[in-house]
């Protein structure tokens, strides 16, 4: 291991440097993620090589693999810039006006469209010079690590069991409703079960084969099936089908309310007790003190806060 003068060459970019390449375990992908060239890259790890007597990371098939002094260094160097970033955050204060930072920020795509252009006129009236990327939830997307290696500031979830390793606080609830076009035959105020269910209905594409969606995990779990005929990987598509069909879309009501306003579409109320949508926050104990991104989850709960105080 390296001794003291060898520690004393150790500094922060060094550790951001060993941090991203041991999670990335590729020069390439860590040199995109710290926004350096890839020759920076590799002249950091051979001085970190140097500091340390040891390789850290060697070739292997898929890339990198760590050695053993590499990976016992994993969890040191992640605290040790976790505790740098607080010891900032404690002692500067976030000015939004003056940030040129880029916020990420993942959510489902039937999230309200005007909760979303509320939450991104707060950002852009505040940090005029901050740039807002919204990224789409999926099962490609691994927000768990996005999060915690910071390619993530921000989750907006609704799973019925949230992650318990990480930081959350309520957002919003909203409620179920059967979207069908304006003039389809069963367009009236209420459905009984057996109508709701002999419907032609558009679904979700599940994440991955096998596994339901929450509407169809709670009619199973009720014992009970609709009649599903097309499937839709993109919630913002279902609106302009159903629009167009004698096929209906069982969604969030907010969600239904933004798509009622621009096409010719009615929303029914579901005879079925559907659990109620609960929405929250995640973000990683990483960005807990941070003040840009407390600051952040700041201009989302405002967001919500504005439109239903205001009616949605």
């Amino acid at each position: 291991m390296a001794g003291k003068k060898n520690w004393e060459a150790l500094d922060v970019q060094h550790l951001r440097v060993l941090y991203t390449l041991l999670s990335e375990r590729n020069v390439s992908r860590a040199a995109r993620r710290l926004n350096l060239s890839q020759p920076a890259v590799s002249i950091a790890l051979k001085r970190l090589r140097e500091i340390f007597g040891d390789p850290l990371l060697v070739r292997s098939r898929n890339g990198m693999t760590p050695t053993d002094i590499g990976a016992s260094l994993y969890q040191p160097v992640k605290s040790a810039l976790s505790q740098l970033e607080n010891i900032v955050a404690h002692n500067s204060a976030f000015d939004p006006a003056q940030t040129t930072r880029t916020f990420n920020v993942a959510t489902p795509d039937y999230l309200s469209p005007e909760l979303l252009r509320d939450f991104m006129v707060n950002v852009r009236r505040e940090a005029p010079q901050a740039q807002l990327v919204l990224h789409p939830l999926g099962h490609r997307n691994d927000y768990d690590i996005g999060l915690e290696n910071g390619e993530l500031d921000l989750v907006v979830g609704n799973w019925i069991e949230p992650p318990g390793h990480l930081r959350m606080a309520p957002l919003l609830d909203d409620g179920i409703v059967c979207m069908m076009r304006a003039d389809h035959p069963m367009a009236k105020d209420s459905l009984s079960l057996d109508d709701y269910l002999a419907l032609d209905h558009l679904a979700p594409t599940p994440y991955s084969v096998g596994r339901r969606g929450v509407i169809d995990t709670f009619l199973k779990n009720q014992r009970l099936e609709r009649n599903v005929v097309a499937r839709v990987p993109y919630f913002q598509l279902a609106p302009y089908l159903v629009a167009g069909s004698d096929m209906v879309f069982t969604s969030s009501r907010l969600f239904g309310e933004h798509y009622a306003h621009l096409l010719p579409l009615k929303l029914v109320p579901v005879p079925i007790q559907f659990p109620r949508m609960h929405y929250y926050l995640l973000w990683h104990d990483r960005t807990h003190h941070s003040g840009d991104c407390r600051w952040l989850r700041e201009q989302l709960v405002q967001a919500v806060q504005t439109r239903f105080s205001r009616g949605s």
